[in-house]
């Protein structure tokens, strides 16, 4: 029978709009785009899926050390986080999202990059599909993966919020 576990949620504003910061008493297991309004519905499923039977609680001082992070991040003080991180996912999806912690701030890698880097370098597609599930954007830099051949592709927060983040980065993107 599952047991009913304690999920912590808070919001806040940033520069590229709200976020909706969702934490397990082991680390950050979210960070979305999008209010909490705006994101409850897929938190609900996702909750489901990996923590059966959850409660959803509004808790900011849970959350504030990771608040201050991403406000250090958008002024431009930090270049990475500390915070704690809960990953849930598939073996595939959270080595995918281990190795896109190593890509150093105002850097970026191709699809191809990190599927040799998990030494699965045929594994490209399957890659691109475990960065589109990044549950937890910015601070696991998903922002920083462009195509092999230089250009922006697909973000799932828009790639306006990618131009964004790469250039608060010094990255410049044709």
């Amino acid at each position: 029978m599952a047991t009913q576990s304690l999920l912590y949620v808070d919001e806040m504003e940033s520069p590229i709009g709200p976020l909706t910061i969702v934490s397990s008493n082991k680390g950050v297991c979210q960070i979305n785009f999008g209010s909490k309004k705006d994101v409850h519905s897929i938190l609900e499923q996702w909750a489901k899926k990996y923590f059966l039977a959850c409660e959803l609680d509004e808790h900011p001082e849970m959350l504030a050390p990771v608040k201050i992070e991403l406000e250090e991040y958008f002024s431009g003080i930090r270049t990475h986080f500390t915070f704690p991180m809960d990953f849930q996912g598939t073996t595939f999806q959270k080595q995918v999202w281990k190795a896109l912690l190593q890509i150093p701030y105002g850097e970026t890698r191709s699809y191809k990059d990190i599927a040799k880097t998990i030494k699965s370098p045929k594994a490209v597609r399957a890659v691109g599909g475990a960065i589109n599930r990044n549950p937890i954007a910015i601070a696991v830099p998903c922002h920083r993966v462009i195509g092999s051949n230089g250009a922006l592709v697909g973000y799932n927060g828009g790639l306006d919020k990618k131009r964004f983040l790469l250039k608060h980065e010094n990255i410049t993107i044709e």
